[in-house]
């Protein structure tokens, strides 16, 4: 499954931090509270975090948020292995 540039994610903002470094590689990477940023040798990565109103299903209330990615200096191939990666280290389900 190839994931899309923006998507919208049920979770935690702690959790959420919690799964990135293994998301992206154990690369290091910039908490700029509203994004996360990863700049090294001329390129780089940046994923946007947002809130969202949270999605309520009857009784419950799950935290939802924005997630919206953008690269520079990345091949498409590289860019497609960063968000196959990411996607694996955040499915839930089982998937």
């Amino acid at each position: 499954m190839k994931l899309p540039r923006v998507i919208e994610m049920t979770t935690t903002r702690a959790d959420f931090v919690r799964l990135l470094p293994a998301a992206v590689g154990h690369v290091d990477f910039i908490d700029q509270g509203d994004a996360f940023a990863h700049q090294a040798a001329g390129r780089g990565w940046r994923i946007g975090f947002a809130s969202m109103p949270d999605l309520r299903i009857g009784l419950i209330r799950l935290e939802r948020h924005r997630v919206d990615f953008s690269f520079r200096g990345f091949s498409q191939a590289e860019i497609d292995a960063f968000l196959s990666r990411f996607e694996l280290h955040f499915r839930r389900g089982g998937g």
